[in-house]
């Protein structure tokens, strides 16, 4: 399996986040994936390549092109008005507020942003714009022939929606990936085993029945994103039948985990796809911070062994995870799982 490690990861670093009504020091950092390059490289699963420097335009086959215009152009308003900081949004046009984009820098951060967790620099833009090259060069290495390949790109993207960026995700890697795969030909299914909701991935493709997309996550009644993710959400229009959700509650452990896991992998079997990408988040992990799911390492061995068995051509994405030192081996072990 060759990875294709985006170098260019290192120029988001976003300071701090918003949680727990504290400003803390960003759980989403560059160790993330320095770590799982690392222990990829000790797997000695197969070559490590740099991303192809293919731009970025296929982004706005998911992605609304004026919000891919304003996170290159975002963080260059942000310091005109503040100065040398971590853009960040304050304000979001909620319910009881009108949907129109401000002229403000600090209107637009809200528009275009569902929470504030994240933070942009001056040189975020090009790690993002480096992180959908290395999905995009994924997907280069499927349609030639390669039984799977593994995309490890920070920032993660699966929350992200077509206008709007937010649970440390601006630009949908996965979604992208998929789009570009279908548009070749390929019946793609999504499976996004990160322990949040890909609430951006439903959402692009919700009323859309030629890609599929499965979710197992926390219960959105008790974790983020809150506000979707719930079972009944099946698809609207084209798209019926084409969502299927599997949300767990609080301490679900891999007995849980694995049924879930079958349920998923029968929807994909039962929708015809031929190829898989998979939102690889592991902050399902039993000593994840800010999670609360209690998979242990060896069950990352048995994940990726029950994808195997679908006999897919799969892309694994590179999603969430935040007990950084445990990351690199969880990550390697659905792999090494995937390959055995």
């Amino acid at each position: 399996m060759k990875t294709i490690f985006n170098a260019d990861h290192k120029l988001h670093d976003a300071a701090f986040e918003l949680i727990g009504g504290k400003m803390m020091p960003a759980f989403e950092c560059p160790r993330r994936a320095e770590i799982v390059l690392e222990k990829v490289t000790e797997a000695k699963l197969g070559p490590v390549i740099a991303p192809t420097a293919t731009g970025i335009s296929a982004a706005a086959k998911v992605h609304d092109p004026k919000f891919v215009a304003f996170l290159e152009k975002a963080w260059g308003l942000w310091s005109e008005e503040h100065g040398d900081s971590d853009a960040l949004p304050m304000t979001w046009p909620a319910r009881s507020l009108r949907q129109i984009e401000p002229d403000s820098i600090d209107g637009k951060l809200g528009f275009y942003s569902f929470d504030a967790g994240c933070g942009l620099t001056k040189t975020s833009f090009q790690a993002i714009a480096a992180g959908v090259e290395t999905s995009l060069t994924g997907v280069d290495l499927i349609l030639a022939g390669e039984m799977s390949a593994f995309a490890l790109s920070r920032p993660p993207g699966h929350h992200a929606t077509s206008d709007q960026m937010g649970g440390y995700c601006y630009l949908n890697n996965a979604a992208i990936a998929a789009q570009v795969l279908a548009e070749a030909g390929r019946r793609v299914a999504i499976l996004d085993v990160d322990y949040h909701h890909g609430n951006g991935t439903q959402a692009i493709f919700y009323e859309r029945g030629d890609i599929y997309f499965a979710s197992i996550h926390g219960h959105p009644t008790q974790e983020y994103p809150y506000f979707l993710g719930y079972a009944d959400e099946t698809g609207a229009g084209a798209g019926e039948g084409a969502n299927l959700n599997l949300p767990l509650y609080w301490g679900s452990a891999w007995d849980a985990y694995g049924a879930a896991l079958d349920k998923a992998c029968e929807g994909i079997r039962a929708f015809g796809a031929d190829t898989l990408v998979v939102s690889l988040g592991l902050d399902t992990f039993e000593e994840d911070p800010i999670s609360k799911f209690k998979l242990k390492s060896e069950d990352y061995l048995r994940m990726g062994e029950r994808i195997r068995k679908l006999g897919l051509q799969t892309l694994f994405v590179f999603e969430g995870g935040y007990a950084v030192e445990a990351l690199g081996i969880n990550t390697a072990n659905v792999l090494i799982g995937f390959e055995s």
